[in-house]
């Protein structure tokens, strides 16, 4: 009951990250809080947050100076790649959503994950079955076909920039794929972002604009569906084999797309159910049928 509870609150958590981030940047009549803002407020309510959870579960604290001799190493260590590509993930994300709608956002951003995820393990010798090539295929086919309308008209860059978000997100997880600790090395490179959060607002300081409820907002996205979110799936991904955890996350966009409806009154049309449904069961099929046939091996 334990594990189910943990899953359903960090599936909300992820979906909820898109939620939040949309209702935030909705200029209606005037966005609450600027994409720059946004993503540095985000980013350093969720280090503040991890610093408190490895504080009080960790036995080498931030209390310590050695936890902070280990923070500044990632900046020159190859370990040190990771903050770059939750930086990449976390910006690109906030300004893609100043135009795309929750579900067409956080469908992008899974989407690319899984079938980032899936290419990477294909160019590294892995070997598909005729039906998972048939599954990777269907989700091609739908990937483009979802994104297709929106790279050949004027408002291509919010497409692109939340392809370019699943990218970082896809190799910030393989980065992390066999860490011995989840939750610290998550925090660590949470904090390490900071110097690169104060670099973009100064950057983008003259489009600045936030409002209390902005700020709460990109607060809520830190502190609880990302800081608090990640440290939970983190937890229950120990009790998960790697089938159950990538079948898992597509339900995300699934969970985003209603929430959108629900929250921020976006509509879902027919291009959109067709297409995702496409992706989503196209990469399920690849999963699922690559679990069985390891199983039977």
């Amino acid at each position: 009951m334990k594990l189910i509870v943990s899953v359903v609150f960090a599936l909300i958590a992820f979906a909820g990250n898109s939620v939040l981030c949309r209702l935030a940047l909705l200029a209606n009549p005037t966005a609450q809080i600027d994409a720059a803002s946004f993503t540095s407020v985000r980013l350093i309510s969720a280090a503040i947050t991890l610093l408190i959870l490895i504080q009080f579960t960790q036995s080498e604290k931030p209390s310590n100076k050695a936890f902070w001799r280990e923070v500044l190493a990632g900046y020159t260590s190859k370990k040190g790649l990771g903050l770059w590509y939750l930086f990449i993930y976390a910006a690109c994300f906030s300004f893609a959503y100043i135009s795309l709608d929750t579900g067409i956002g956080a469908l992008l951003l899974f989407s690319t994950v899984q079938i980032t995820m899936i290419s990477i393990s294909l160019f590294r010798g892995a070997r598909l079955s005729i039906l998972e090539w048939l599954g990777l295929l269907l989700a091609a086919a739908g990937f483009v076909a979802l994104v297709w309308p929106d790279l050949t008209s004027p408002q291509w860059q919010p497409s692109l920039l939340m392809i370019i978000a699943g990218l970082g997100w896809a190799m910030y997880t393989l980065a992390g794929k066999g860490s011995v600790n989840p939750l610290r090395e998550t925090g660590l490179h949470f904090i390490r972002t900071v110097p690169l959060c104060i670099a973009l607002s100064v950057f983008f300081l003259a489009g600045r604009s936030m409002t209390l409820e902005g700020a709460l907002l990109a607060i809520t996205s830190g502190a609880i569906t990302s800081g608090c979110g990640y440290a939970i799936w983190y937890s229950a991904l120990r009790h998960l084999n790697t089938t159950q955890a990538a079948v898992l996350q597509l339900l995300v966009p699934v969970l985003a797309a209603v929430a959108g409806v629900i929250f921020a009154g976006e509509l879902l049309d027919l291009h959109f159910y067709i297409t995702s449904s496409m992706i989503l069961g196209g990469v399920a099929i690849v999963i699922i049928t690559g679990a069985k046939l390891r199983a039977r091996t």
